[in-house]
């Protein structure tokens, strides 16, 4: 008799559909399980300034990029010339990453309980929601992952972090994000 394996399911994942679910289902009265917002993904932008001197920057962003969230991200390019910033169409400018599923909820987890807490004078973050229930954040330097570094960087590079949910309301994306751990500012 063969054994089955166990698929590895992340931890935040394990949360959300154990202890999420049924807390977002008994504050706002949903009226099905299916009604509850839940992540849709995370997209990691970085967008690189100095990419017009040489595209070795833009690749030097790209494998960090690549490092923190563990997928290999997309090279942005110039959609229009802008003579003023030395600027062609088609040149790169920057990267971006979309992490759905299993890949979204680490980088989350690896967010919220290690990259967050190790940013210089952190006393939580701000309350950005969009008016459809997504989350805008941005990070000031990439070393605050542990997966970057020091010594092997070449500058200090900051990224956007944008968490799309299914959330109709910005009151329950709040509500979300603040169940996963996310270490908001508190409301007064």
């Amino acid at each position: 008799m063969a054994t089955k394996e166990k698929k590895y399911v992340p931890d935040f994942l394990k949360l959300y559909k154990d202890e999420i679910v049924s807390h977002m289902h008994k504050k706002f009265n949903y009226k099905n399980v299916m009604q509850v917002p839940r992540l849709e993904k995370i997209v990691v932008n970085m967008g690189v300034g100095d990419g017009t001197e040489s595209s070795k920057h833009v690749e030097a962003a790209a494998e960090e990029l690549a490092k923190i969230t563990g997928q290999k991200p997309v090279i942005r390019r110039a959609k229009k010339a802008i003579s003023n910033f030395k600027l062609r169409a088609g040149m790169p400018i920057g990267c971006s990453v979309n992490l759905r599923k299993y890949m979204m909820y680490e980088f989350l987890q690896r967010l919220v309980s290690i990259a967050v807490p190790r940013v210089r004078d952190f006393r939580g973050l701000p309350i950005k929601f969009d008016g459809r229930g997504n989350y805008n954040m941005s990070i000031k330097e990439q070393i605050v992952f542990p997966e970057i570094d020091y010594d092997k960087i070449e500058k200090i590079r900051g990224f956007n972090i944008t968490i799309v949910t299914t959330a109709k309301t910005d009151e329950e994306a709040y509500e979300l994000l603040k169940e996963f751990g996310m270490p908001f500012i508190k409301r007064s």
